[in-house]
């Protein structure tokens, strides 16, 4: 009992960062913005997930200058104001990710965006699926979700998004890519 105590306020208490700042705390659910436009969408932090996932329609890939880009087109209600935004956006394919479930294979393009949470820009991968037919238009996996902080699951919207263009940005670094969600369960 005293041992089932302890832990769970080691898994409460936030720890000690580099340099001395505190980790930040996310619940499972927080809201965050698509940079650069500042579009705010619900999050669900997703530990079960390693690639985060972003909704989006229209998915097409072609080829640019002799490399693989992706076409698709976001389709979000801004929870800001309640309004839809819209955007056809052209970026470089990162990488494909393939998920294996119950309903087979399913291959996916992922690409580098930006979004906001709390007070810092992070780049991550995100996978394109469309998510129309999901609670929320954004899953944040655990390679974002260990960039971010601590991941308190009892919790939601312990912080807001709020980035300007002084933010600190953590830009994605390629030598953190893993394989191993290249065969992985469907989220």
């Amino acid at each position: 009992m005293a041992l089932a105590g302890a832990v769970l306020l080691a898994v409460a208490m936030p720890t000690m960062a580099v340099g001395g700042e505190r980790d930040a705390v996310f619940g499972w659910v927080e809201k965050s913005t698509l940079e650069p436009w500042g579009v705010e969408v619900k999050a669900k932090l997703d530990s079960g997930a390693l690639t985060s996932s972003l909704d989006a329609r229209d998915i097409e890939r072609f080829d640019k200058e002799g490399e693989e880009w992706v076409r698709f087109r976001l389709k979000l209600e801004d929870e800001a104001n309640g309004e839809t935004f819209s955007e056809w956006l052209e970026l470089p394919l990162y990488r494909s990710l393939k998920l294996r479930g119950a309903g087979g294979v399913d291959r996916r393009p992922v690409v580098l965006m930006k979004i906001c949470m709390d007070d810092t820009v992070y780049e991550e991968q995100f996978s394109l699926r469309d998510r129309g037919d999901m609670n929320y238009p954004l899953l944040l996996g655990r390679r974002t979700i260990g960039h971010l902080g601590l991941l308190d699951v009892r919790s939601t919207f312990l912080t807001n998004p709020d980035c300007d263009e002084d933010s600190r940005l953590v830009e994605y670094d390629p030598d953190e890519d893993d394989a191993s969600d290249q065969v992985a369960s469907s989220d």
